[in-house]
């Protein structure tokens, strides 16, 4: 076992980490501020790793691995850490899927032996399949298709990727679902949900000298998997800007726009994202200042990233105040992106991004369950755990000069989808 600490000008998280021989990585967090543990795993396998005629596979399990296991009723996996007073939750994008308990630090055998019964002994079963692609449907419809403006990012995905995984949204599709066969679905799990495709995090109050062998009591038995498959698509650059038209149950007009740019973790993703919180972060951001309070042409604007493994997107969004034609309301928002390309940012701008993204540090890392998910997202797609501890350097380091380079380089019509969203009392038959 190697214990490890990184320079930060933040505090920093200390953890042990080791491997077991099946390949599971073991991350150690102790800290005794609160009387709370949080056990985690976080398995390298997410949407864009699926099948292209089984979308949704990976979204489907963080529902199917709640049903219970070989020594677990179904529906009792919830109901044991509940009566324990513990949380739990899951959830999953285009990269990885994460499971998590939080509870009373006496219990973590409890949280240790529910994972563990995850990774080898989980039903994965027609009764429950049936049951959870009922449960997908319903979230599918609240979240996607009944939901106003909700169909947004899986429209820009199918444009923006021609050839990529990515090009499907992490929900999935119910046909694929409802076509899988229970071989389907068991093989899926044979594949991905295997120590040596799995970070476990512990977290919080517990001791990290004994902690490995109770790790090991539960764990260390599970078999190896076999090589992990990993998608090798890689997407073509975009030659043009794609422009289209989309017809929905809204009553105000929205624009989306959808700038390709480099995987997360890479120096340009750091500061495409201080673009975009230029742009948007908080009512001093520009989009809000200029578009939606001093030109008030939108009701709701702002821009975001989504830091995907490989190339991923940055997202600008406007929904357009009553009156307003979309053409306006696109125009004003790329005179401020433009902005971003024509002139360097103010040091006091800067300064202010710089203090924005220190605080979210702090606030993401109060948390056991938070440390738990950045120590397993370090592991996973950064390279190493230390990284945690100097992730924010990257932001830090950032410059004016910086973001005016990747804003000239991937926030450019050419390399982006724009998407005009209507209400459909426009659409002509």
């Amino acid at each position: 076992m190697t214990a490890m600490t990184a320079s930060a000008q933040m505090r920093q998280i200390p953890f042990t980490e080791f491997d077991l021989p099946n390949g599971l990585h073991v991350i150690l967090h102790e800290d005794h501020s609160t009387p709370i543990v949080a056990v985690s795993v976080m398995y390298h396998v997410g949407s864009k790793d699926e099948d292209p005629t089984r979308r949704g596979f990976a979204h489907f399990f963080e529902h199917l691995l709640f049903e219970g296991s070989e020594n677990i009723g179904r529906g009792e996996f919830s109901k044991y850490v509940e009566k324990a007073g513990g949380v739990l939750n899951a959830n999953t994008n285009g990269d990885r899927t994460y499971y998590y308990e939080v509870l009373p630090s006496n219990q973590i055998e409890l949280g240790l032996w529910l994972e563990s019964e995850r990774m080898l002994h989980a039903k994965v079963e027609t009764k429950g399949i049936e049951t959870q692609r009922e449960v997908v449907k319903e979230e599918r419809r609240q979240r996607y298709e009944n939901q106003p403006y909700g169909g947004i990012l899986i429209e820009v995905l199918k444009r923006a990727y021609t050839k990529h995984p990515y090009q499907w949204p992490t929900i999935g599709f119910m046909e694929d679902l409802n076509a899988a066969s229970e071989g389907d679905y068991k093989k899926f799990y044979k594949t991905y949900y295997v120590p040596n495709n799995a970070v476990l995090v512990v977290a919080g109050d517990f001791d990290a000298k004994t902690a490995p062998d109770q790790i090991k009591k539960f764990f260390g038995d599970i078999p190896k998997g076999g090589t992990v498959p990993r998608s090798k698509v890689v997407e073509p650059p975009m030659k043009e800007e794609v422009r289209d038209v989309v017809y929905d149950k809204i009553q105000l007009p929205a624009v989306v726009m959808g700038y390709r740019i480099p995987a997360y973790g890479t120096k340009d993703f750091y500061a495409v994202d201080m673009v975009n919180r230029l742009l948007s972060s908080g009512n001093s951001s520009r989009l809000n200042m200029s578009v939606k309070d001093a030109q008030q042409k939108a009701l709701f604007v702002g821009s975001f990233s989504l830091p995907f493994e490989d190339p991923g997107l940055a997202i600008a969004f406007g929904i357009a105040n009553m009156g307003v034609a979309p053409d306006s309301l696109e125009a004003s928002m790329d005179k401020e992106i433009a902005r971003t390309r024509d002139e360097l940012i103010t040091p006091a701008e800067l300064s202010k991004l710089k203090a924005q993204i220190e605080t979210e540090y702090v606030n993401s890392n109060s948390r056991v369950e938070g440390i738990a998910e950045s120590l397993a997202s370090a592991h996973t797609f950064l390279g190493g755990t230390a990284k945690l501890n100097t992730e924010l350097n990257e932001y830090l380091a950032v410059t004016a000069a910086d973001m005016q380079r990747v804003a000239k380089q991937y926030f450019v019509k050419e390399n982006r989808v724009v998407l005009y969203y209507l209400p459909q009392s426009q659409q002509k038959n």
